[in-house]
């Protein structure tokens, strides 16, 4: 009886023990277990906080005061104000009536301008020599000759018969017909003389002005009357742009323009120049589909009749909308930024979403609130300062 509990004993004995070892095991692989997971939960914790802190700055751009002098860097306060429905165009200056004048020649014969390398744009005064017309090699002789031999002939002939009118060898009527031919002969002498020079009949500039268009190539042959050359005053000058008949409804607020021309970067501003509206179509034609409208200004220098334009009609106002200068603005991708200052050396990329633009300054509709404080000049120094800042991916330090 005592044996065969012997063997039982036993087995119970080496089932304990199995279980035992069994739960130390499971006890040492869970504590491993949490060591680890406690390891996993601050790196992760290390790794937010860093990625937060990151957040906080990745987006600033440091630009010193040094590179802000360099690049006469200047920032404005975004506030709402008035802006106008802008009507896009293009156009052409063009001179107004009354001054420019057409020369034109005085005589027959081969053309000579008095200045070889005069062009279109010069300037020109009162009374100066444009060209020489000259006539003396020509089969049919120097007119200017002509006219003088006549009107010293007529004059010989005047004298002759003031003497035998006194006693009375000629009729009363043939003295008069020898007058007559010397006061003609007289007049058209006079009209030359002035002009008479030993390479031939100068022909002169009525009006100051600048050289507008030249009509005519050196040594060509021109008749009495023809169009030489064009001389403006450029005093005045009118804007004519040409408006796509779906626009008609706008110009009824139309106030003034803003323009570009091509040779040009500056963008004018009619209300600067004493500019005003003349008039517009109220209907098209049938060869057009444009309404034209045209504006008269001062031309205080730079601007050239005849120059094809960039045109900006300013219809109606807009009343507390946002807008800013065109320089603030930076394009990347179709898409467009704007840098906002957020600290004395410290900037931030915004981006922006742009409506209509009248030349010189364009609608913000969303990006900008007011009291923010844009970049307005050396905007895109600051584009670059922000692009070398970027460290490349997949860098570390």
């Amino acid at each position: 009886m005592i044996k065969s509990f012997i063997p039982l004993i036993g087995l119970i004995f080496t089932l304990y023990a199995c279980n035992n070892n069994a739960n130390k095991v499971s006890e040492s692989n869970t504590g491993h277990n949490n060591d680890h997971a406690s390891h996993d939960h601050d790196h992760d914790h290390d790794h937010d906080h860093e990625h937060e802190h990151g957040d906080d700055h990745s987006d600033e751009i440091v630009f010193t005061s040094e590179q802000a002098e360099a690049a006469g860097l200047q920032t404005q306060i975004v506030s709402p104000g008035t802006f106008h429905e802008v009507v896009k165009t293009s156009g052409q200056i063009q001179s107004s009536q009354g001054d420019e004048v057409t020369i034109v020649a005085t005589g027959n014969g081969t053309l000579t301008f008095s200045n070889a390398a005069i062009a279109e744009g010069k300037s020109i005064a009162a009374g100066e020599s444009i060209v020489t017309i000259s006539a003396k090699n020509l089969q049919e002789g120097d007119p200017i000759a002509k006219i003088k031999i006549e009107y010293e002939t007529a004059e010989r002939e005047l004298k002759r018969a003031e003497s035998l009118i006194a006693d009375k060898i000629i009729s009363d009527k043939d003295f008069q017909l020898a007058r007559q031919r010397y006061e003609n002969a007289q007049t058209v002498y006079n009209a030359q003389a002035a002009n008479v020079t030993s390479s031939g009949l100068r022909v002169t500039s009525p009006i100051a002005g600048f050289l507008k268009n030249r009509l005519v190539n050196q040594g060509e042959y021109v008749t009495i009357g023809q169009p030489i050359a064009v001389v403006s005053q450029n005093r005045k000058l009118q804007l004519k742009a040409e408006v796509s008949e779906r626009y008609f409804n706008n110009l009824k607020g139309l106030s003034t323009a803003h323009f570009k021309t091509a040779y040009d970067t500056v963008t004018y501003k009619l209300n600067n120049l004493n500019g005003k509206l003349l008039s517009y179509g109220k209907a098209t034609n049938s060869s057009s589909f444009y309404i034209p409208v045209i504006f008269e200004f001062d031309n205080k220098g730079g601007i050239i009749p005849g120059a094809y334009t960039e045109v900006y009609l300013l219809s109606t106002p807009l009343q507390n909308v946002i807008a800013i200068p065109l320089t603030a603005v930076t394009e990347e991708q179709g898409l467009h930024f704007v840098y906002l200052r957020i600290g004395k050396e410290a900037y931030k990329k915004q981006e922006v979403q742009l409506g209509q633009s009248d030349g010189d300054r364009v609608h913000v509709k969303n990006g900008l609130e007011s009291g923010n404080e844009i970049v307005t000049r050396g905007a895109y120094q600051v584009k670059i300062a922000a692009n070398a800042s970027i460290i490349p991916e997949g860098h570390t330090h």
